[in-house]
């Protein structure tokens, strides 16, 4: 039994058969969009393999909640395939970058019908298995609470900012001006001390 072991694996060997570990695909998990808004879905991957970007195939798939089929919702390999039909025409657009291992796609203007769960699957070839990475999208009306804080705090602060700006150019103008008075005050004292003398 050990000499076959060791004859399959010489075997193996010559062929030019090597160990290939499965590729590994990251998502961001569970993701929330404004509806109306364009949001990424991040997704990336490791392979053991060498990254060539012709043979790099992506594919992005979806299930809307509750009961529903599973759709296409987008195809890389060399170039991006959009569909051409069904609910995501014209809203899906590709933002990855396969030399920088980036399989992440963009979806515009989400409507409440995005709701779901996204796959993103990835092959490398001779690297093809592998998990298939899992992003749950929930589109809402407004954004959270915390997020709408955010954003007033931040435009609050923007324009308190510009406030500061503006007040300290004031300020720095009057300044300057007592320091040095207009050329044509001085001209003007310089000829009425002349006239009195």
């Amino acid at each position: 039994m050990c000499v076959e072991r060791t004859h399959l694996l010489l075997l193996l060997l010559a062929s030019g058969w090597r160990c290939v570990s499965g590729i590994r695909v990251f998502t961001a998990g569970d993701v929330t969009a404004v509806n109306g808004t364009d949001v990424r879905l991040k997704c990336t991957f490791q392979s053991s393999a060498a990254i060539r970007a012709s043979s790099v195939a992506v594919s992005w798939t979806f299930r809307p909640l509750g009961s529903g089929h599973e759709e296409t919702v987008f195809y890389y390999q060399e170039r991006p395939f959009a569909p051409s039909e069904g609910r995501f025409k014209k809203k899906v657009e590709w933002a990855g970058d396969i030399s920088g291992r980036d399989a992440s796609v963009v979806l515009r203007r989400v409507p409440f019908s995005f709701n779901g769960t996204f796959s993103c699957q990835v092959k490398n070839p001779p690297d093809v298995h592998g998990n298939v990475g899992v992003v749950r999208l929930q589109v809402v009306r407004t954004a959270p609470l915390s997020e709408m804080l955010i954003l007033c705090v931040a435009n609050r602060g923007a324009v308190l900012l510009i406030l500061l700006l503006v007040m300290m150019v004031v300020s720095l103008r009057r300044c300057h001006r007592r320091r040095n008075p207009e050329p044509n005050h001085t001209v003007l004292r310089h000829e009425h001390n002349l006239i009195n003398c």
